[in-house]
């Protein structure tokens, strides 16, 4: 038998959104500095979360529709204002690619990929362009890298000198340069520092590694060598005067030097000065420190960016430890910013129908298992399986087979496989399973293949979710001669996570009459509850939605559908039953029938390959959802129609010679629940489902 996949928590990355205001003038945007947690508001009483209902800048102006700009052929009462016509741009700000492997320009190429999505006007750096820290046949190798990788930008764009641009090593080298790549750089990037025009906006680039200027030491730690020289001031000082008309003025250098340490008091006591007489300073933007942050000060937003493919840490990636870049919009009296995820943007021309077929189809597909642990009370046998793996889509497909269990007690050799598969491509591959626990307790849980994929389209990868494939076990435990001799017990289910899993190859369900039943006494009940399910687009199922029954299979091609007139009472044992006779879809309550439809001799069941489930309803990948909350006692399916009218249910079933599977829930296992019938379909408990004390018979 093969167990299906345990319900999987996905995280899903999200994009950190930020916007900020640029200036004084009216309209007066909301303050940017305090944030108040918002009011109640009974139109939108489903919104729970603050960034809704916040917005950190004014209105976009708008003007009333005339015949000029708005046209239709339909009359209304609403009134569609227009958005103003307004010069606006955006441009783009990338980190720091450097400090890391030299891979990382993989991650700046995939950037560049970003912006030529979003086709801002410009993009600009803020330095450590290269890995330098090197002599000039390195340095000179690394910066035709780094150009050449720009050089596929659709628009301009514009360097910022760090550290690691112009640094030489090592120190020591007798031939060093007094400025060491101070004139490398401004040979093949730019000047150190410059300002241009945009749009009635002024951009003005700073270098932010002059160096002391008595000794030259050039380093970012000591304050002495961290301050504006007199020529880069005055500069900055008529650089600001030449846009000082400009609805905007933005900054760029590379050290963050208004956070003080050791760029020591420079900033704060000669350069921020200025900048705040001037009045139009919007924002001042950084990087260095590969990580973003935000340091407003009396109107001017402080801006560190993280990383391009430096060194990363990624602590916390949605505080701002990860790969990213700024996108920044810009209109005549406010600026939005927001920072997104290296990698994120989505091309929609590249989803094609094609794409789309070929992801569905890769998603849709579980590896094939091969090989069979046995399972016995008193321990487990070391084997080994295999796993094969294909790609039937038309492009390489990257993926990742991994053993995993919530018991820690497995192990497997190799514990992972990484490989790439190319088009039409199949791999087979082996992992000898162990398991270190004595046998079966309640803390064992089956182990199954985790695959990961990832689709390799023209100029992105297409991550799948992630699948999970049981392997296949056989569970030896002796047959008992009846379930009289035991307690009767119940199975317990605490409506959030907990069921009996019975794997669609072990149950196999034969097309024809059948019959599924089962005690249950609910403790509650939500508005969507499986009971016994194995339905999606396919297959039955009984619900007790809300505490009324409805049972459903899916015939000649649609759902035949029957449901009980009224709600089951909590806290009592009731009986349920569903009955296909060939003709009749019926169901019955407490042995009464509650609802019955006709179909047709010749319809067949449509089958498909997800688990059944005791106590909820399987997804689209096999994994558990809308459970119940309450007790479950003797689930029955049996390969005949074995009620027709009124009947009175047995309050301890027994096997039969129809029985398909029989789950008294009195032979305690561990987190196995024991079949009784004659195929011996003992299959896993999912969550903190567990076996009740004994019960009374009603």
């Amino acid at each position: 038998m093969q167990f299906s996949p345990a319900l999987r928590c996905v995280l899903l990355a999200g994009i950190a959104c930020s916007t900020l205001t640029a200036t004084a003038e009216e309209p007066k945007p909301a303050d940017t500095t305090e944030a108040t947690a918002p009011e109640a508001n009974p139109l939108t009483p489903n919104l729970i979360h603050g960034r809704h209902l916040h917005p950190r800048n004014a209105k976009h102006p708008t003007v009333p529709p005339h015949q000029d700009r708005f046209y239709s052929t339909r009359s209304s009462q609403i009134t569609l204002p227009l958005p103003g016509e307004e010069d606006a741009f955006s441009f783009v700000v990338f980190g720091d690619r450097t400090g890391g492997p030299p891979e990382g320009v993989n991650v700046l190429a995939d950037a560049v990929r970003d912006a030529n999505l979003l086709e801002p006007d410009l993009v600009m750096t803020v330095g450590d362009l290269i890995n330098g820290y090197n002599q000039t046949d390195e340095w000179i190798v690394e910066m035709k890298e780094y150009k050449e990788i720009m050089s596929n930008l659709l628009c301009p764009w514009f360097p910022v000198a760090g550290n690691h641009d112009v640094y030489w090593r090592p120190l020591t080298d007798p031939n060093i340069p007094a400025k060491q790549h101070e004139e490398h750089y401004e040979m093949h990037f730019g000047p150190l520092w410059y300002s241009f025009k945009h749009k009635n906006c002024n951009f003005v680039v700073l270098y932010s590694d002059e160096g002391n200027p008595e000794t030259g030491e050039k380093s970012f730690n000591r304050p002495e060598n961290q301050t504006v020289s007199e020529e880069q001031f005055e500069f900055l000082q008529e650089a600001l005067e030449r846009g000082k008309d400009c609805d905007h003025q933005f900054l760029f250098l590379h050290h963050p030097r208004w956070l003080g340490r050791g760029y020591g008091d420079d900033w704060k006591v000669r350069v921020h000065p200025l900048l705040k007489e001037q009045g139009n300073v919007t924002a001042v933007f950084a990087g260095h420190i590969h990580y973003m942050r935000s340091d407003p000060a009396d109107g001017i937003e402080y801006l560190s960016l993280a990383t391009v493919g430096g060194n990363q840490t990624s602590k916390v990636p949605q505080a701002g430890f990860l790969h990213q870049y700024h996108v920044i919009t810009v209109r005549p009296k406010q600026v939005a910013m927001a920072s997104f995820p290296v990698g994120e943007a989505m091309d929609v021309r590249e989803i094609t129908g094609e794409l789309q077929a070929e992801t569905l189809a890769l998603a849709a597909q579980r590896p094939e298992i091969e090989g069979v642990l046995t399972v016995a009370p008193e321990g487990i046998e070391a084997s080994t399986i295999k796993v094969k793996v294909s790609n039937p889509s038309s492009r390489p497909v990257d993926y990742t087979l991994t053993p995993g269990s919530e018991d820690l007690r497995w192990e497997a050799a190799p514990d992972h496989l990484h490989n790439k598969l190319l088009p039409g491509e199949s791999h087979t591959v082996e992992f000898k399973i162990q398991y270190r626990g004595s046998g079966i307790d309640q803390f064992f849980r089956p182990i199954e293949i985790l695959h990961s994929q990832d689709y390799l389209a023209e100029t992105t990868r297409y991550s799948l979710p992630q699948t999970s494939t049981a392997v296949d076990m056989k569970v030896v435990v002796p047959q008992l001669a009846s379930p009289k001799e035991l307690p009767n017990r119940a199975l317990y289910l605490d409506g959030e996570n907990d069921a009996v899993m019975v794997a669609s190859e072990a149950l196999k369900l034969p097309q024809g009459p059948f019959t599924m039943e089962a005690w249950f006494k609910a403790e509650s009940y939500g508005d969507r509850v499986g009971f016994l399910a194995k339905t999606e687009g396919s297959e039955t199922s009984i619900f007790l939605n809300n505490g009324q029954p409805h049972a459903s299979i899916h015939l000649g091609g649609s759902y035949r559908t029957v449901n009980g007139p009224t709600k089951i009472p909590t806290s009592e044992w009731h009986h349920i039953a569903t009955v296909f006779d060939g003709e009749r879809w019926s169901m019955f309550v407490d042995g009464k029938l509650v609802g019955r439809t006709e179909v047709e001799p010749t319809w067949s069941r449509k089958r498909n390959d997800l688990p059944l489930y005791v106590g909820a309803d399987p997804g689209r990948d096999g994994s558990p959802g809308s459970f119940f909350h309450g007790w479950v006692d003797e689930v029955r399916i049996s390969t005949t129609a074995k009620y027709n009218g009124t009947f009175e249910p047995k309050r301890r079933l027994t096997s039969e010679d129809d029985t398909l599977l029989l789950y008294n829930f009195d032979y305690e296992l561990g987190v196995i629940a024991y079949d009784s019938g004659p195929r011996g379909l003992h299959m896993p408990m999912l969550g903190g489902a567990r076996l009740s004390e004994p019960v009374s018979d009603k």
